[in-house]
């Protein structure tokens, strides 16, 4: 792995820690304060240089997904990153996963492998906390894991 792919990851890894138990507050984006899963999302990455600071999905109820099969919280990841169907997931990786009729919760991936650990806003957790790809919860619903065009150039630029 290149120092470049290496720094990304790392930055991303440690700005997604940063962010560890902050409150759960849907729409909310301040470190310390409140924050939902995908403004978590938006606010790590953005901080990281690898989707614009001014992208801002809301606002969105927090049944959406409950009611409406358009697939909302996807729009952004599919914009600013690409689906991964072979591999292992990576850090800095994001994976979402089916709640009612969409994909509406995401996380960041902070290792590699099928076990690998997560940081999500969670809901029921109230906060930004550590979990793993195959919790209980997670594990049985659909799931689809996306790497940021921005990630997917440092290691392109690498393998040339």
């Amino acid at each position: 792995m290149s120092k470049a792919v290496q720094t990304l990851r790392e930055a991303v890894a440690a700005e997604a820690c940063s962010w560890l138990g902050t409150r759960y507050h849907h729409c909310a984006d301040i470190k310390g304060a409140g924050v939902d899963c995908a403004m978590l999302l938006v606010r790590v990455y953005a901080a990281c240089g690898l989707i614009p600071a001014s992208l801002d999905p809301r606002p969105y109820a927090p049944d959406w997904h409950l009611h409406r099969s358009e697939e909302k919280y996807l729009g952004w990841l599919q914009q600013y990153g690409a689906l991964q169907t072979a591999g292992q997931p990576e850090v800095g990786d994001v994976v979402a996963w089916q709640f009612g009729r969409t994909y509406s919760h995401a996380a960041i991936v902070m290792g590699s492998g099928p076990r690998a650990p997560i940081i999500h806003a969670l809901r029921p957790a109230h906060a930004v906390v550590w979990g793993q790809l195959d919790d209980v919860d997670l594990a049985a619903r659909p799931a689809l894991r996306y790497r940021l065009h921005a990630l997917i150039e440092a290691i392109s630029e690498h393998a040339a």
